[in-house]
């Protein structure tokens, strides 16, 4: 009981935030908490935009999943990097984790637009550049993702190998283990664990994001959390148990994510 007394003055009072936030939105998306009108128990909220839910859904899983992705592959070759003592690495690494996101957008759009530093370094008309910014697979959402999230990755897994890989990385070497023997044997499987905790956190944050896929994404179909904030703005009261539906979906799908991933870690023969 020592670790979850000593954990329990920070994961009451987030509970307690969380629980309140997610019950009020539940209410609000099934008509019990209404701002307008009496107190009904509906559904109207999840059916009336089952379209909409259900695009904004395949939209916020694709860039998650595209993200994660590639968060894991660079995230993972520049943590090996670091712990081989890539001091460069850990510098650039270092310096991308507390870049706020925002900013980060901000960057990835003017380098990438079609009127961006990168086309007229590369001598190439906007008419001639793909639509990475605001285009149908949310290219530059992806890369803002991918990039931030690369760097947490990279510092995750570093930790995890500094202290433990040169051991064993030398013993495979001494009993004649190429780069990517050890790679597969031992790199890898020391990795995994760390690997696999910041691949769920990189897809639950990608998934829930609102900031990024809102300034570099396009206006249709829209992510579930932009969905939720923009129903959320509007000046009609009524849509707003729609936000806390669109909303509430987006969190459910999250946990539930998380819980699969997390079984799946458990039953894994690398995490034990």
């Amino acid at each position: 009981m020592r670790p979850v007394l000593l954990l329990a003055p920070a994961c009451i009072p987030v509970a307690l935030v969380l629980g309140a936030g997610l019950g009020t939105a539940a209410l609000q998306a099934l008509g019990l908490m209404p701002l307008v009108g009496e107190p009904a128990l509906s559904a109207g909220a999840f059916t009336g935009q089952a379209d909409d839910l259900a695009r904004a859904t395949l939209v916020s899983l694709w860039i998650a999943a595209a993200s994660t992705i590639l968060a894991v592959i660079v995230g993972l070759a520049a943590g090996i990097a670091i712990a081989a003592r890539g001091r460069v690495v850990a510098v650039l690494a270092a310096v991308t984790v507390p870049v706020p996101h925002l900013i980060g957008a901000a960057a990835i759009g003017l380098l990438i637009a079609d009127s961006g530093l990168l086309p007229r370094l590369l001598g190439i008309e906007g008419s001639q550049w793909p639509q990475l910014v605001g285009g149908p697979w949310w290219v530059a959402v992806i890369l803002e993702f991918a990039w931030k999230e690369s760097a947490f990755v990279a510092i995750v897994v570093a930790g995890t190998l500094a202290t433990r890989i040169e051991g064993y990385s030398d013993l495979a070497a001494t009993l004649g283990a190429g780069r990517a023997t050890r790679f597969r044997l031992v790199t890898l499987p020391l990795a995994a664990p760390a690997l696999a905790a910041a691949a769920m956190i990189t897809f639950v944050y990608s998934f829930g994001s609102v900031e990024v896929p809102l300034l570099l994404g396009r206006p249709y179909p829209e992510p579930l959390p932009v969905l939720a904030v923009r129903v959320f703005s509007s000046i009609d009261l009524a849509s707003r148990p729609d936000a806390a539906a669109a909303a509430l979906v987006s969190s459910v799908l999250s946990v539930t994510v998380l819980a699969i991933a997390l079984v799946l870690a458990r039953r894994s023969s690398l995490w034990r």
